[in-house]
């Protein structure tokens, strides 16, 4: 990963592009369809019991627009189905179909090689601290203004 990222932001995006840049390739060389970073994305938002396009929209930070785009390229890989939401009659659920569940846990056990080989390059410790600053509770975002 390069250091050109002059503040957090840009560190973290950093961060982000270089644990996707891993996963894609290891699932790619493991034979797996290659996805786009907003196809994964929403794949990796989605309940058990399914997950409505706009709820996913809303948590992977992008429009209705380009998460049903993600979701429909999903859907052509087999990795996805649309099912009737049995809450409402007008919205549809999106799900993991058997071939997306397969998948989705070959993603997580590339995800776990791929941290531990983070360790074993920037040690326990630093992944740790880490996690527990990832995972801390940071409150709402702050309303500020630039001096």
């Amino acid at each position: 990963m390069s250091h050109r990222a002059a503040n957090l932001p840009q560190l973290l995006s950093e961060a982000r592009r270089w644990l996707e840049d891993a996963l894609f390739a290891g699932m790619e060389a493991a034979g797996e369809q290659p996805v786009t970073t907003a196809q994964a994305s929403v794949f990796a938002m989605l309940d058990a019991d399914g997950t409505t396009v706009s709820e996913l929209a809303r948590r992977t930070g992008v429009t209705r627009q380009t998460a049903h785009q993600a979701v429909h390229g999903l859907i052509g890989m087999g990795l996805l189905e649309q099912t009737p939401d049995p809450a409402s009659a007008r919205r549809r659920l999106i799900r993991l179909t058997a071939e997306g569940q397969r998948v989705h846990e070959r993603a997580q056990a590339t995800i776990e090689v791929i941290e531990t080989l983070l360790v074993d390059r920037i040690g326990p410790s630093q992944v740790r601290a880490l996690r527990e600053a990832l995972t801390a509770d940071w409150g709402e975002p702050p309303l500020v203004t630039a001096p």
